[in-house]
């Protein structure tokens, strides 16, 4: 299955059905009366955030989607029926957007969750709706109400507790590899991985989820390489391991070409936690390791992890350090979120 995260579709809701202009005429029945009955509502379209869904490959082969008109209203005050909705299942992290991209109608972060994205429209009355003492024979009934229609825009940003981002060949992929059981394409040139990839890590007896994106290089924010589009999948991420690749000619100016690009890039990606690791330091000599360690030491202001994905040094280190941020946000995620003890000792959501 292919990977997309962005897909522009179309979409309609149905049409409300007309009401009925009839009499009634049965025998023996000298003033019947009217008894047209009421258009059925036309079908919405509701957006719903499912499981078991991680891509938006379903809406490259189908960019349409309208939902049917409601029934007409008939005689004998026979209402018309309504239509059912079009429900658009979209994978955890989807985010919907008009058609300017840049206003936001709904942003799934759990399964269940629901946003009408266009209302159907109203059934028309039928003529029994207009009788009066007046008017006891009204030979008028209203047209349904059209359904809204728009274009939207649906992106995917994953949802995942740390991300990885460096260069191209910085050993994002195998370092996935190494502490999840995902299996990442891996290989000597640069772009192996041409879309993000997900892993859930064990560390200590608890879990969290991992990111892996394509690397990026400098002017990705420009569009050179496969550009900064899939830094949307590490916005929602509580903190990034940044790895450098120790076999480069500079570690530091490596460290700070993907700094530049995530302060381009925007989304507070720049101010998120992070943790700086020199990877790929099995292929180094001793002299290079400490002399990269110290470039890298003064470009990032801290002192790098030094790490090794094939021979597992420094590894453990590294998942250590991320579950303390991960679990240090999340503490403070839920002491925002805890509800206030009232005086009278009940809990008030």
């Amino acid at each position: 299955m292919k990977f997309l995260d962005q897909a522009k579709i179309y979409v309609k809701a149905g049409d409300g059905g007309g009401g009925a202009v009839s009499f009634r005429r049965e025998k023996f029945i000298e003033f019947g009366g009217p008894d047209g009955g009421d258009g059925g509502k036309g079908g919405s379209v509701v957006a719903e955030c499912v499981d078991h869904l991680n891509t938006l490959i379903d809406y490259r082969y189908q960019q349409h989607f309208k939902a049917r008109v409601g029934m007409h209203g008939m005689g004998r005050n026979r209402t018309g029926a309504n239509s059912p909705d079009v429900v658009l299942k979209v994978p955890v992290g989807t985010q919907i957007y008009e058609e300017d991209g840049e206003t936001m109608i709904a942003d799934f972060t759990e399964v269940g969750q629901r946003a009408l994205i266009c209302k159907g429209g109203n059934g028309g009355f039928g003529n029994a709706y207009f009788k009066t003492s007046t008017n006891q024979a009204p030979r008028r009934a209203n047209p349904g109400l059209p359904g809204e229609e728009k274009t939207i825009w649906l992106r995917l940003k994953l949802i995942a507790d740390a991300g990885l981002v460096g260069l191209p060949n910085a050993g994002k992929s195998t370092f996935l590899a190494t502490v999840t059981a995902a299996k990442p394409k891996i290989a000597d040139y640069p772009f192996t991985t041409l879309y993000p990839g997900l892993g859930v890590v064990r560390v200590d007896g608890r879990e969290f989820v991992l990111a892996d994106i394509p690397g990026l290089i400098e002017g990705a924010h420009e569009g050179h390489g496969l550009g900064d589009r899939f830094l949307g999948h590490v916005e929602r991420c509580r903190v990034l391991l940044h790895l450098v690749d120790g076999t480069c000619e500079h570690a530091g100016k490596a460290y700070k070409i993907i700094r530049n690009e995530l302060a381009a890039y925007g989304g507070d990606l720049a101010t998120k936690p992070e943790i700086v690791a020199l990877s790929k330091t099995d292929s180094l000599s001793p002299e290079l390791l400490k002399e990269q360690v110290a470039r890298l030491k003064r470009a990032a202001k801290k002192t790098p992890i030094i790490l090794s994905s094939i021979s597992g040094a420094g590894v453990q280190e590294a998942l250590r350090e991320l579950f303390e941020v991960i679990g240090a946000a999340k503490a403070a995620d839920a002491i925002i979120e805890k509800p206030v003890l009232e005086k009278n000792n009940t809990w008030q959501p």
